[in-house]
């Protein structure tokens, strides 16, 4: 008797194990892009360039998956160098201290197609509960035969909570700070 509910608990993690599928995020077809209120009339735009990360996934959808991202911050771009170097250093990002952002998703929530994702935002030395919307884009098969998962997430932090505290007034730079995020993951 023992031995078949050995077995049988074997066979129960093995399948569970083996449903278990990692996609890693895909460089050229991902991005990380921000939008900030600039004096109150226009608009910056920016992204960073170098992102990594996954997503560990139990089925063909996102329930119950986990995600784990990485930014770094040395990799802003908004298309002026001399912005770029403004926040990286300590009045923004402070890039020599914090080389990175980081993106742990704890639990995702499936309501009539629509998901959210909860986890912890860390930016700089503050971490933080997020709740995040997620567009499911789905699963396909890419031009050299593997599966590849989409889905894409935008939302709003204010930087001041993340201690990005230049100009904490908001007069000249916004406080909130549009996030967009796009995503494709390969099936490792």
């Amino acid at each position: 008797m023992k031995k078949i509910l050995l077995s049988f608990v074997f066979a129960l993690v093995s399948m569970f194990t083996f449903a278990q599928s990692t996609w890693v995020v895909d460089p050229m077809h991902s991005s990380v892009n921000f939008n900030i209120k600039h004096m109150g009339i226009s608009f910056v735009q920016g992204r960073f360039d170098k992102i990594d990360g996954n997503v560990v996934t139990n089925k063909a959808d996102l329930d119950r998956a986990e995600f784990n991202f990485t930014v770094i911050i040395e990799s802003i771009n908004t298309g002026v160098d001399m912005r770029d170097k403004h926040l990286k250093s300590a009045d923004f990002f402070d890039a020599e201290k914090f080389q990175t952002m980081k993106f742990v998703g704890k639990s995702v929530k499936e309501k009539d197609n629509t998901y959210t994702l909860v986890g912890k935002l860390t930016i700089k030395d503050v971490t933080k509960d997020v709740s995040i919307p997620v567009t499911f884009g789905g699963i396909a098969k890419n031009q050299q035969g593997k599966e590849v998962l989409g889905f894409q997430a935008k939302f709003k932090i204010n930087r001041l909570d993340y201690n990005i505290k230049y100009d904490p007034t908001g007069a000249g730079v916004a406080k909130d700070v549009e996030i967009n995020t796009y995503f494709e993951l390969v099936k490792q």
